[in-house]
């Protein structure tokens, strides 16, 4: 007998032993799911944040080109009126050639700066009347001219590349 007690307490301890095991091996594959829920938590939100800061990197981009673009439209629009002036004083008579040619230099000189940085005058005279280039300032009746064609340009209009930056004061016809 005592042979047959000696090997129920081994199979007890056997018991005891695997059944250990088992719940070891139980809270391991829970804390190895805690540590993934954790992993996954954490990579999610690392995620997130970088798209939220890829979002950030273009909208400052986005915000710093335009105040850009606003500010080169804002420097350009306050030197329309001396190209005005200058235009002006072109097409007044003059009896002094080198001083009109002088006054030409000077406005082509502003023109090519312009040009050069992508101001660009708006057509106007012959072409349809457009309210987002144009601004009518008055309307007249010709036989010539088609409905809504622009007669006569009193100051020019100036856009860079798609944006206006002066619009033309024009008179349209019919």
């Amino acid at each position: 007998m005592n042979e047959e007690n000696q090997n129920e307490e081994v199979e007890k301890t056997e018991e005891n032993t695997n059944r250990g095991n088992s719940d070891e091996i139980i809270e391991l594959k829970k804390e190895i799911e805690r540590h993934k829920n954790e992993l996954n938590e954490q990579s999610d939100r690392y995620k997130r944040i970088m798209a939220e800061f890829d979002n950030f990197k273009k909208r400052s981009s986005k915000e710093r080109d335009t105040l850009y673009q606003s500010l080169v439209s804002d420097i350009y629009t306050s030197l329309l009126p001396v190209i005005d002036n200058l235009e002006k004083a072109v097409g007044t008579k003059t009896e002094d050639e080198g001083y009109k040619q002088g006054i030409e230099l000077v406005l082509k000189q502003f023109q090519d700066v312009l040009h050069a940085n992508g101001v660009e005058a708006i057509e106007a005279v012959g072409q349809p009347f457009d309210p987002e280039l144009h601004e009518a300032v008055a309307s007249v009746v010709d036989e010539n001219l088609g409905e809504k064609i622009i007669k006569e340009e009193y100051r020019k209009g100036y856009k860079i590349g798609n944006r206006v930056i002066r619009h033309s004061m024009v008179v349209v016809a019919n």
